[in-house]
């Protein structure tokens, strides 16, 4: 039997190379001679490098950024294609899980270092850009990105305008002499799997600044920044991105990306499973086992599990599924059964500081009743 393992991190407790080695633990107490393909994967949030790198044998880098409010960090970046393509995410540099709860501030976080993980990859020759945008901890639109690429943003009084998507209410002109234009002369592309707009109540400010400390007034406020900045995007820059399904990834930085960088949007998952040649590896295999950390209503819509389900009901090879938790029904299309590792009355808090003995539990049990 040839099982291919192409799971996606398990949020806060297992990265996918991680993950794949416990589902692989599992597997071989079942099946001991069975050969193993291990394909970890990702939907372009965080562990997106990390995946990549795996599967290709491609490698990593550090870089020393600024974070989200300005403090250096440490983001690791990667390069594969024999270093031809640069995979980046966002997260790295400017992402939620880089600040405490009580420092969460979406008017002030900047995608400054974002910018400046771009112009490393370009230092380096890259030919390609991938750049993942889930896990941020931003709503600037991309401005924080753009300055640091030699974007000037000024105010009324020819000001510069400070870090983060609150101070976008004052901008009044984009100056683009300084602006270091190789990111438009490479292919670059936004590994997204969010379809909303930059504006309104479906926009950055409204969906996802609650959970990057916003209340109520202050998503009002980010979202007419977000607008002004738009209006100004379409007049010095000929830019009209506000509308476009997904340029509200990342706090707008999707539609900064385009609209200074002239980037493409792409599935997340569907980049990821062709930088891996997903769809050939699992026509070749006989039985695929997908994970995630929680499997819910949410699962079917662009996320990792759904995406390996479809590829394997396409290439008819039956796909299994261990997740966390799982909430709901697991009927998506291509899935055959899934098993939750948390045993009934666990505690979240110790699921997650178990999972990598759980996981190959729950492979063991889902084997055995499949197999039967």
């Amino acid at each position: 039997m040839r099982v291919l393992i192409a799971p996606q991190e398990f949020k806060g407790s297992l990265t996918a190379v991680e993950a794949a080695a416990a589902i692989q633990q599992g597997v071989r107490a079942v099946f001991p001679s069975a050969v193993i393909d291990s394909a970890p994967v990702a939907d372009g949030g965080p562990g997106t490098v990390e995946a990549l790198v795996h599967a290709t044998g491609g490698r990593t880098s550090i870089a020393r950024v600024d974070g989200p409010l300005g403090t250096p960090v440490d983001a690791q970046w990667g390069r594969i294609d024999n270093g031809r393509t640069a995979v980046i995410e966002m997260a790295a540099a400017s992402g939620l899980t880089l600040l405490n709860r009580d420092e969460l501030d979406p008017r002030r976080a900047s995608t400054f270092g974002t910018g400046q993980l771009i112009t490393h990859a370009l230092d380096a020759g890259v030919e390609r850009m991938l750049i993942g945008v889930g896990g941020s901890a931003t709503n600037d639109g991309g401005a924080g990105m753009a300055e640091a690429l030699g974007v000037v943003l000024l105010d009324e009084d020819g000001e510069r305008l400070s870090p983060g998507g609150a101070a976008l209410a004052n901008l009044a002109q984009i100056r683009m002499d300084g602006f270091d234009r190789r990111p438009t002369q490479i292919e670059i592309t936004v590994l997204c799997d969010v379809q909303n707009p930059l504006l309104g109540p479906e926009g950055a400010s409204a969906v996802y600044g609650p959970q990057k400390g916003a209340d109520a007034a202050c998503v009002a406020q980010l979202d007419r920044a977000l607008a002004n900045f738009a209006g100004i995007l379409e007049r010095d820059l000929d830019a009209s991105v506000a509308e476009a399904p997904g340029a509200g990834a990342a706090g707008g930085l999707a539609a900064g990306l385009m609209a200074f960088c002239r980037a493409r949007l792409q599935s997340g998952f569907a980049a990821v499973s062709q930088a891996v040649n997903l769809p050939s590896r699992i026509a070749q295999a006989d039985l695929v086992i997908t994970g995630e950390g929680r499997l819910d209503t949410q699962s079917a819509y662009g996320k990792t599990v759904a995406g390996v389900a479809s590829l394997a009901q396409a290439a008819d090879v039956p796909c299994l599924v261990v997740a966390g938790l799982i909430e709901g029904s697991t009927e998506l299309p291509g899935l055959v059964d899934g098993e939750a590792s948390t045993p009934i009355g666990m505690s979240v808090d110790e699921a997650m500081a178990r999972t990598d003995e759980l996981v190959p539990e729950a492979v063991e049990r889902l084997l055995r009743r499949y197999s039967r």
